[in-house]
């Protein structure tokens, strides 16, 4: 079942091609997610892992989520898997995805800050890690296109996006301003609406 930006989500619902994951495999897809995005790119990986290998969900419901995910205040792909957990399994399944994406990454990351603190010094390291990170802008970008076609067609939505970015980049406007400004806008126009009679379905 395909979920369009005005569709609720129904937990325990098919949102993609695949079957409903079990707490097992919220688990490991979110922790496959958290391990494969060193420097960065987590909804690059997201949108691998999630739409394109594990087909848990659609390019339309995986993009409502991450949409979601950044209008509420905290690390979006917390969020995200928050909202991918709940999704699918409520409470439980927002605790498991929760503990995928954060327990071994978190555990790593304290091990190899004491690493770090030893050898970032080291000229070596800083060009290695800034290589990581262009990497990860690119990955970035990749998901951008691919997520493009989903509103191709969708005037309104390019416009939106357009202007928002003009908003951020050019005008330099803040990330809550535009947020209050954008996301009332469209919503409102996204909003599901009775068709009035004659209009058809």
């Amino acid at each position: 079942m395909a979920l369009s930006p005005r569709s609720p989500v129904p937990p325990g619902e098919r949102l993609g091609l695949g079957p409903v994951p079990s707490h097992r495999d919220l688990f490991f897809g979110l922790l496959q997610v958290a391990m494969s995005a060193f420097g960065g790119g987590l909804s690059a990986w997201s949108q691998r892992i999630v739409v394109e290998e594990r087909r848990w969900m659609s390019n339309e419901s995986f993009l409502t989520a991450l949409t979601v995910a950044r209008l509420f205040p905290g690390p979006n792909q917390i969020n995200m898997a928050v909202f991918i957990g709940t999704s699918f399994h409520g409470l439980s399944g927002a605790l498991v995805a929760l503990a995928g994406m954060l327990l071994l990454p978190f555990s790593l990351l304290m091990l190899l800050g004491l690493v770090y603190f030893q050898v970032h010094q080291i000229p070596a390291v800083d060009r290695i890690l800034a290589g990581v990170v262009a990497a990860a802008a690119g990955m970035a970008l990749s998901m951008g296109f691919k997520i493009l076609h989903t509103y191709w067609r969708d005037p309104v939505a390019l416009a939106l996006a357009a202007a928002t970015f003009v908003a951020m980049v050019v005008l330099q406007v803040r990330l809550v301003p535009l947020v209050l400004v954008a996301g009332p806008l469209a919503m409102a126009w996204y909003w599901p609406r009775t068709p009035r009679q004659g209009e058809g379905p």
